[in-house]
C-alpha cells in the first residue's frame, strides 16, 4: 500500500503541473484585462501600462509561466491578487478556505447520514410504500439544481409568511457564515448553535442532490449484495435476519458508494461556487467566480491549484477506504 501511495502521489505531479499550465493558458485566453476597469469606470491607458508593468504581464507568456512556477516551488508564494488590494493569494484561501471547508464537510456529511439509511430502509422493504416514498423523494432531489433548492429553503424557513391568520416568523438567517475564529483544528468550526443556524439551509441545499444520489445507490447495491449466495448461507446457518445485514451484508454494500466519494468530493467542491454565491457566504468558491469575472489570474490559479490537490487526495482516500472494504483488492 505504502509503494501505491508513492506512485499515486508521484502521478500526480504531472496532473497538477498541466492542470497549472491549462488555466494559467486559458484565463489569459478570455477577452478583456484585469486592469480593464476600476470599479465602473475605465482606468487611463497610462495607469493600465504602469499596473501591467508592476506585475510583468507584458512579459512573454512563457516566461510569465516559469516565473510563476519558480515563486509556487521555491517559496509556496501563490502571488500578489490584482484586484484585493495589499493582499496575497495566500492570505485570500487562508482566510476563505476555512469557511468552504466547512459548508462542504457539513454537506457531506448530511447525506451520508440521510442518504446511507435511506438507501438501506428502501432495500429491506423494497416494493412497499415506504420504497417507492424514498425512490420519488431521491429523485426529486437529484432533479433539482442549487440554484433553485437554494433560494426556494430561502422562501420558505427565512422570510417571514402570514397563512390564514398564521404567521411564520423565520428562525433562520437568509445570508452569511455564523461561524467565527477560532476554527477548530483550522477547520472545524465551533459547534454552538449561532453556527448552525446560518449552516443549515446552505448546507442542506449543497447536500440534498448528493444525499439522493447516495441513497439510490446504496438501495441498489444492498438489492444485489442480499442476493449473493454467502447471504443464503448466512441465513441458513441460522443467523438473524439483522445480523445477516449488519455483519455481512452492509460493509459489502458500501462500496459502490465509497467508489462515487471521490466525484462527490468535487462536485461538493464546484457546488460551493453556486451555493456560496446564493447565501452571501466569504468563502474560497465565491471569491474563485468574482476573480474570473474581474480576471485576477492569481487568484484563480491558486484555487483551482488547490482544488487539483484537494481532488486528488480525496481519490487517493477514497481508494485507500476500498481496499479496507474489500480484502480481494490488493495495490501492492
Amino acid at each position: 500500500m505504502t509503494k501505491y501511495i508513492i506512485r499515486r502521489l508521484f502521478w500526480s505531479i504531472p496532473v497538477l503541473f498541466f492542470l497549472t499550465l491549462a488555466v494559467f493558458v486559458l484565463i489569459r485566453a478570455i477577452p478583456g484585462g484585469p486592469f480593464d476597469f476600476a470599479g465602473d469606470k475605465s482606468l487611463p491607458p497610462s495607469v493600465v501600462k504602469n499596473l501591467e508593468a508592476k506585475y510583468h504581464l507584458n512579459d512573454p507568456v512563457w516566461k510569465q509561466f516559469v516565473d510563476y512556477l519558480k515563486d509556487l516551488i521555491l517559496r509556496f508564494d501563490l502571488g500578489p491578487s490584482f484586484r484585493y488590494k495589499s493582499r496575497t493569494v495566500n492570505d485570500i484561501i487562508a482566510q476563505t478556505l476555512p469557511i468552504s471547508a466547512q459548508l462542504g464537510l457539513v454537506a457531506l456529511a448530511l447525506a451520508l447520514l440521510i442518504g446511507i439509511p435511506a438507501g438501506i430502509i428502501a432495500a429491506l422493504r423494497q416494493n412497499t410504500m415506504v420504497d417507492y416514498t424514498a425512490t420519488f423523494i431521491a429523485i426529486i432531489g437529484v432533479s433539482i439544481p442549487a440554484i433553485v433548492m437554494g433560494p426556494f429553503l430561502i422562501w420558505i424557513f427565512a422570510l417571514p409568511h402570514d397563512i390564514g391568520g398564521w404567521h411564520y416568523e423565520p428562525i433562520f438567517p437568509v445570508s452569511r457564515w455564523g461561524a467565527k475564529p477560532p476554527f477548530f483544528l483550522g477547520f472545524l468550526p465551533v459547534p454552538d448553535l449561532e453556527f448552525w443556524k446560518y449552516a443549515i439551509l446552505p448546507a442542506f441545499t449543497l447536500g440534498t442532490g448528493l444525499s439522493a444520489s447516495i441513497a439510490r445507490l446504496t438501495r441498489a447495491s444492498l438489492l444485489q449484495v442480499i442476493r449473493e449466495d454467502y447471504i443464503r448461507t448466512a441465513r441458513a446457518k441460522g443467523l438473524s435476519e439483522r445480523a445477516v445485514i449488519v455483519r455481512h451484508a452492509l460493509k459489502n454494500s458500501m462500496i459502490p458508494v465509497v467508489t462515487i466519494l471521490g466525484p462527490m468530493f468535487a462536485a461538493v467542491l464546484t457546488g460551493t461556487f453556486v451555493v456560496e454565491q446564493i447565501f452571501a457566504i466569504p468563502g474560497l468558491g465565491k471569491h474563485f467566480v468574482t476573480s474570473i469575472g474581474n480576471r485576477d489570474y492569481p487568484v484563480v490559479l491558486g484555487t483551482s491549484l488547490l482544488y487539483g490537490v484537494a481532488i486528488v487526495i480525496a481519490n487517493l482516500a477514497v481508494d485507500i477506504v476500498y481496499a479496507w472494504l474489500d480484502p480481494r483488492i490488493r495495490y501492492d
